[in-house]
């Protein structure tokens, strides 16, 4: 074999030697950068973004909700207690019932019956039913106050309550429930209590659904 042919297969194997060289050091790169890969990366990526959700959510609840604010209701029937109910869910605010000294029976609120307690209660200016339990409203900004209308105001319990606790200063939100007679001379009649920035509010009625209540309280902010 003469120098000529010697040198040209030199010359090949040298190549293919190159070749294979470079073919190896391609794919181990590649397989280092997969190797860096962390494993968890796409469920940490899917964890931030429900923890990104989550955080919209709670944004959601702060501008709607305050730390300071109580849900303080009074329910005859239980109409009034699942909007209360409502609202405390919508607002994580704190609840508290107004419950009173002698419960009312379906007697006492038989409207047709004009002896009826609470029709007698309601038609005496000095009525002031008793309360039951001890009502703390002092490290609360914002009350939201319920309870149903009879005989177009607020029930003769709600004055008790405005005679002996301190609302002075206080943002009082009006709820009620009733079958048609409006919030108006209820917010009337408290508005003879000075000192207290009290809120319209709305009525509703036994059949307003959760989201109806969400919407309204979202227009107060």
């Amino acid at each position: 074999m003469n120098k000529k042919a010697i040198f040209i297969i030199t010359m090949v194997i040298a190549v293919v030697v190159i070749g294979v060289g470079i073919f190896f050091a391609i794919n181990n790169s590649s397989n280092n950068q997969n190797n860096n890969i962390d494993p968890n990366e796409n469920i940490n990526n899917d964890n931030n973004s429900n923890d990104e959700q989550n955080n919209n959510q709670n944004d959601t609840n702060d501008n709607i909700g305050n730390n300071n604010s109580v849900v303080l209701y009074f329910s005859a029937t239980g109409n009034t207690k699942r909007i209360a109910e409502y609202i405390q869910d919508i607002t994580n605010s704190d609840i508290i019932e107004i419950l009173p000294q002698e419960e009312y029976t379906s007697e006492d609120l038989d409207y047709s019956n004009d002896n009826c307690r609470a029709n007698i209660e309601q038609n005496d200016d000095n009525a002031r039913p008793e309360i039951a339990n001890r009502i703390d409203v002092s490290n609360y900004d914002i009350i939201y106050l319920g309870f149903p209308i009879w005989w177009g105001d607020v029930p003769k319990i709600i004055l008790t309550l405005m005679d002996t606790y301190d609302f002075r200063g206080k943002t009082v939100i009006l709820f009620c429930t009733s079958g048609g007679s409006g919030i108006e001379q209820s917010l009337n009649t408290l508005r003879d209590y000075e000192g207290i920035n009290f809120v319209e509010g709305e009525r509703f009625s036994s059949s307003t659904s959760k989201d109806e209540i969400e919407e309204w309280i979202c227009s107060l902010n």
